[in-house]
């Protein structure tokens, strides 16, 4: 459904880009620039409602994902799901396995399709990080993709090179930190 679906349905602009930045794969880096570029909201409001709205299936994930899985693995369509999802995951979290909750930010962080606040909760929940370690490090990297995103849709291409320094420096002071240096 677009977002001009949304709209005719009689749900507020805030809403869709709560709606939009809810949803996998989608996330806040589809909800900002609809939000920017289609709804014309400032980049302040815009970014304040896509980090509200990526954060809100984050909590519900980490605490019944675990539930959820025993339940629907009974059935055979969903086990085999579930086992896809998550040796893909496994597969994908080696930075997780490696550096942990600052692994996990980075993780998020990165604006790329299967890396933001729903594979990052998933691989959380896999890897066994503590709910308030897993909710932080997930919040941080939301903050991040959402600055990223943002000075994308406002800059373009001089977005694109901000946010890969930006993101490239505090990769590098993470990493450097962990590493036992500090």
């Amino acid at each position: 459904m677009s977002p001009e679906e949304l709209l005719g349905l009689g749900f507020s602009k805030e809403l869709v880009v709560l709606i939009i930045s809810a949803l996998p794969i989608f996330e806040l880096r589809g909800a900002i620039p609809v939000a920017i570029n289609l709804f014309h909201f400032p980049w302040y409001y815009a970014f304040l409602l896509a980090i509200i709205g990526n954060l809100i299936p984050v909590p519900i994930i980490l605490l019944f994902l675990n539930a959820i899985v025993r339940c629907l693995s009974r059935v055979g369509f969903f086990d085999r799901f579930f086992r896809w999802l998550f040796e893909h995951t496994r597969k994908r979290g080696s930075i997780l396995e490696r550096y942990e909750r600052i692994g996990l930010a980075l993780f998020v962080a990165i604006p790329l399709p299967v890396t933001g606040a729903w594979t990052g909760s998933l691989a959380a929940v896999i890897f066994g990080l503590k709910f308030k370690h897993a909710m932080l490090s997930i919040f941080v990297g939301v903050l991040i993709a959402g600055v990223i995103v943002t000075c994308l849709s406002l800059l373009g291409w001089v977005g694109v090179v901000i946010a890969g320094v930006g993101l490239g420096g505090l990769a590098a002071f993470g990493l450097w930190k962990t590493s036992g240096k500090v």
